[in-house]
This record gives structure tokens, sequence and C-alpha cells, in this order.
């Protein structure tokens, strides 16, 4: 029997209220800013990572205002070690956008949301749901792990974001701004907390007796098969971050030498020094030595 949505809807939100995690960027004083800047924070990093360097992060450039004025070697220094820093200098030219076209105010339009730096569909309809209480089909991964198990059945969703799930998650969504956006959020949370993707803890589950997964006994991924592993030790990545982190520490310009040990071939370390140039990440002198950029991001 297909799962209803409204009780879906309203199990997982009544749920919620009683036991979602305090993190300050749902705090009663939160600004757009401080979303948005949570939001950008969390794609591809872990709550317990974010938390401490965005409570840093706000409290030294509260406003786009703030932020826009920053020089690129302090914004790097500041995202410290949440990865994929490319994302700190995108959120650098989102608070400069801002202050230009936005009078220094997150605007709450969609199409204005989308048009600012760094910003795609999710973190738009996250900032109008989670910022300003706006009906927004928010969908992340754990969204999409919920709806997979509960409505559709399956174990995992598909690799790839569907036109299927994106329509499924439309329909799911309550028409009212302020169900809506407690769906969001509270539909994001059991996903990250319970029907997680390793270890789904059904027993705490609100909603198990309406889950299609659990009633059909639990069947396996099918898209098994099709899904990437992805590799750290010895990449480009792990090398490119061990860069910055030797610059980030430093407190001027680093000769090549002393970059000889963040991997074990050389040519890999030349390679992602040339990547992280550029990127805009990293700047190299006329006397060859390496450094975080001085100019705004």
């Amino acid at each position: 029997m297909p799962t209803d949505h409204a009780r879906l809807v309203d199990r997982v939100t009544t749920w919620y209220d009683d036991v979602a995690r305090d993190l300050p960027w749902r705090s009663p004083d939160r600004t757009p800013w401080g979303v948005l800047v949570s939001e950008v924070m969390l794609q591809q990093t872990p709550v317990v990572r974010v938390e401490p360097v965005w409570r840093t992060w706000m409290s030294r450039w509260p406003t786009p205002t703030d932020l826009a004025a920053a020089s690129t070697a302090d914004v790097l220094r500041a995202w410290d070690r949440l990865g994929y820093p490319r994302r700190a200098l995108r959120l650098a030219e989102c608070a400069r956008t801002i202050v230009d076209r936005h009078g220094g105010e997150v605007p709450d339009d969609e199409a204005a949301l989308r048009a600012l730096p760094g910003v795609g569909e999710y973190t738009a309809a996250a900032v109008r749901a989670f910022a300003f209480g706006r009906r927004a089909v928010v969908v992340d991964t754990n969204v999409r792990r919920l709806l997979a198990r509960t409505v559709a059945g399956a174990a995992l969703p598909a690799p790839s974001y569907t036109v299927a799930e994106r329509t499924l998650a439309e329909t799911v969504a309550p028409p009212e701004d302020v169900t809506a956006a407690r769906w969001a959020a509270a539909s994001m949370e059991l996903g990250a907390v319970v029907c997680t993707a390793r270890a789904p803890r059904c027993g705490a589950c609100p909603v198990r007796d309406l889950c299609t997964w659990r009633a059909a006994g639990h069947p396996p991924d099918a898209h098994a098969g099709r899904r990437r592993v992805q590799a750290w030790h010895g990449t480009d990545r792990q090398v490119r971050g061990r860069v910055m982190a030797v610059l980030r520490g430093a407190t001027g310009p680093v000769h090549r030498d002393l970059l000889a040990d963040v991997g074990k071939d050389p040519a890999q370390v030349e390679r992602c020094l040339a990547g992280l140039v550029e990127d805009g990440l990293v700047e190299q002198g006329a006397d060859g030595r390496y450094a975080l950029p001085l100019a705004p991001a």
C-alpha cells in the first residue's frame, strides 16, 4: 500500500519537534546569512566538524558586508580543515555579490538566491526554508534516502538524483509555508540521525510502520554495483589538503622544499600546487615561494 504522505509528514515533524539537535543555525536568533554560511559549510562535511568553524566564522564575519572586506588568506585560514576550500572562495564572492546587488541582505527570492556565486538548487531551497520559513523542496542525500525507503521501498536512492525523485519530493512537501519548512528540516534530521545509510536505527524511527522498505523485508541496495567508493589516501585531494594546511599555519611565504613531505610523488605535489594556484587558493611569488593570497577572494 502506498505511503500516506500526510501521515508521514505529521509523524516526522512531530518527532523533530521533540528531538531536534540544538544547532546554532537553527536558533531563534539565526540570520539568513548564518543559514547560508551553514549550508555551504555542510556540503559534504559532517555537522560535528562544521559547528565550531561556523561559530568562529560568524563571530568574525556576522554579515555579508563583514566577509566581503576579508582577504583570501584570512578566509582560507578561517575555513580551517573543512575541506573543498573553493567553497570558502565562493562564499566570499557570494558575500560581495549580496553587498553589491542586494544591499548586504540575503535575498529570499529563489531566482535571486540561485544567481549568487556557489548557490545551486539545493542551497537556494534550504535558505528559503530554514532562513525565511518559505515552502521549498529541500532534497539532500538524507532526504533522498528517507523517501527512497519510506515511499519507494528501496534500500538507497539511485547514485544520481532523478526526475522521479524530484517529483516525489515535490509531491510529499506540504503546500503551506510553515509546515513545508518544518518538513524540510525534520526529514533531513531523520535521515541524518536515524535513517542512516549504513546502520539505520529502524527501532527508533517514528515512521517504521509506514516504511515500504521495512515492510518488504529490507531488500538490498539495487544500485550497489554502480556506486563509486571515493578513495582518500594518496589522492590529489589529500595532497592539496596537506599543502593548504602548511600554508595556513605559515607566518610567511613557504619555499617549495618545505612542501616536499606533503606527498610521496614529487610530480603529484607539483601538479597539486599548480592546481591550487590555478584555482586561486594559493599564490606563487616572483621568488618561487608559495603563500595564501592576500587580496580579496
